[in-house]
């Protein structure tokens, strides 16, 4: 029973975008199972909705079953049960806390935080906002907003939350182009003193940027040495998330509602 099972559910994973459609010898060779299985798996699912058959080619394609299955999960997901097992991926590999933040009316608003237990507990918490030109994980939005929203928000006189903080607007445009050239942007004790922050943009539907994803420690423990194989993970970790922000057409500024 389960075996028949796993059997159906290998044949749906084979119809794919570059491959729509199948016929009962193809299935068979590409799955090296007997013909009279395939077909009577095939008319199985096809009874159940979740495989048309077409009269004339004998060719299989996905069913109307699955569309209302993919709007129903649609409807009863929570985004962060999609986002955060990315995150958590994240955490374990790097050992070290992970932020995402969204873009909202301006300014950097944390929406999840993952810490190991070993981790020092840093000032940034779930709901707290800041403004984009302070830290890596801000800095990466403003990066790849409109150069007249980046001139508005960098124009004026800025808060300096550490010694750290850069408040020179020549020096913050140098990092916004740094940032839009590497891919990832970094900064050490700005916002939280002697803590340093790996940060990568995300990309919601359109293209337009929708928040940033962060790794962050203590300067003790994420040393020079370390920060290459951190920006890989986190490069891993953003290709991703950003997949799943366009699948299902997530905007992160909605997160909480």
């Amino acid at each position: 029973m389960l075996k028949t099972l796993d059997q159906a559910l290998k044949i749906l994973l084979k119809f794919t975008k570059e491959k729509p459609s199948w016929g009962v010898r193809g299935l068979a060779r590409d799955t090296d199972t007997n013909e009279a299985n395939i077909y009577r798996i095939l008319a199985t699912l096809e009874a159940n909705r979740f495989l048309v058959k077409d009269p004339e080619t004998k060719k299989y394609y996905l069913g109307i079953r699955l569309w209302e299955l993919g709007v129903t999960m649609q409807h009863s997901l929570h985004v962060g049960d999609l986002l955060k097992p990315v995150m958590q991926r994240l955490m374990e590999e790097t050992g070290e806390s992970v932020f995402l933040t969204s873009l909202v009316d301006g300014e950097g608003l944390t929406l999840e935080v993952l810490e190991p237990d070993h981790s020092v507990k840093f000032s940034v918490s779930i709901g707290s906002r800041a403004p984009l030109y302070v830290g890596a994980s801000y800095r990466t939005m403003l990066a790849f907003l409109p150069e007249e929203e980046v001139e508005r928000l960098i124009g004026g006189e800025l808060v300096r939350y550490t010694s750290k903080t850069l408040v020179d607007s020549s020096a913050i445009r140098r990092d916004l182009a740094t940032i839009r050239d590497k891919g990832w942007g970094r900064s050490d004790g700005e916002y939280t003193p002697d803590v340093v922050a790996l940060a990568v943009p995300l990309f919601g539907y359109g293209g337009q940027i929708a928040g940033s994803l962060t790794v962050s420690g203590p300067t003790y423990r994420l040393p020079d040495s370390k920060i290459d194989r951190i920006v890989d993970a986190l490069l891993r970790a953003k290709a991703e998330m950003n997949d799943l922000l366009l699948t299902y057409r997530i905007d992160l500024s909605r997160y909480f509602k």
